[in-house]
């Protein structure tokens, strides 16, 4: 008998992207699990249209503290995590299917083909040969965090299997549409790393930032040959140089003097003791507050 293979989405107004993933999943998958944080369009009709059983969890910034409730809804034998932006061309779906059959493993390693501003990449750390991640395991060999960008965690003693990158054996990831697109996740997901590091620690000085930034433009931009993704590359090494930079100002910021709501608070009291000086006392009488000033030709 075939072992059983579900997926698990998670999902927070998808209806543009949503059915690309499905089409490439319904044919082979067997179960197929939308957990959704209340979508405002039609994310969940699409789902249910395709035979997903649709889930809720609370909205939330970021999807990974969702990842390990939308574990826990899966009942296959074998479970592929996929985001609601990704497909799964055909020939990895066949792969997976074989592995799942077989047996040899528990942890399959796939590698990604990103889209960037329209194409795809092939170097700046972020190109098929270069980025590899666990998507496809047996139950409960896998854990969930709500680590940004590193919710999933293999239970030790699993067997790791990895698909060579060849064209056909990369879930496509049509990750971002142009720069607008990444600055405004960058503000959210600098927000959601910097609160993470801050309650786990972590601090951060003027000079480590920059340190940071540094390596960072020189592992996409120099040893992950970004130069050779041409504009894309150069500009994404600088986006991401720049990511490096919000999210040590976020954590130093955290660290120096509290949350946005504290420094609003301690604004509004400022404002409260420079408007206690004018109580009922009388306004000055104009002429004191006149100064003769002498503007000449050109100033």
């Amino acid at each position: 008998m075939a072992p059983k293979i579900s997926v698990v989405i998670n999902t927070l107004n998808e209806e543009k992207n949503l059915p690309n993933a499905l089409r490439s999943l319904q044919p082979w998958i067997d179960e197929i699990i939308i957990v959704d944080m209340h979508s405002e369009d039609r994310t969940v009709e699409i789902a249910r249209e395709f035979g997903a059983k649709v889930f809720f969890h609370e909205r939330l910034d970021f999807a990974d503290p969702a990842r390990a409730f939308a574990l826990e809804q899966a009942s296959g034998d074998w479970v592929l995590v996929l985001d609601a932006d990704e497909v799964i061309p055909f020939p990895l779906s066949r792969a997976l299917m074989s592995i799942a059959s077989t047996g040899k493993g528990d942890v399959v390693l796939v590698h990604l083909l990103n889209y960037w501003f329209g194409d795809p990449l092939m170097h700046t750390n972020t190109g098929p040969f270069q980025t590899r991640q666990l998507r496809f395991f047996r139950r409960h060999h896998v854990r969930a965090t709500s680590t940004i960008h590193n919710y999933l965690h293999l239970i030790p003693g699993s067997r790791v299997l990895e698909i060579k990158y060849e064209p056909g054996l990369a879930i496509v990831h049509f990750a971002y549409f142009d720069s607008r697109d990444f600055i405004e996740k960058l503000n959210r997901y600098t927000n959601i790393e910097a609160r993470q590091a801050f309650e786990k620690g972590e601090r951060i000085t003027p000079a480590g930032a920059l340190l940071r930034a540094a390596k960072e433009f020189a592992a996409r931009y120099i040893k992950g040959q970004g130069f050779q993704d041409g504009w894309r590359g150069f500009y994404i090494s600088l986006f991401y140089t720049f990511y490096r930079i919000v999210a040590a100002a976020k954590l130093h910021e955290l660290t120096a003097f509290g949350s946005r709501e504290q420094v609003e608070a301690r604004y509004q009291q400022e404002a409260e003791e420079i408007l206690k000086a004018y109580g009922d006392a009388a306004p000055p009488a104009a002429s004191k507050l006149l100064v003769e000033t002498s503007v000449s030709d050109g100033q």
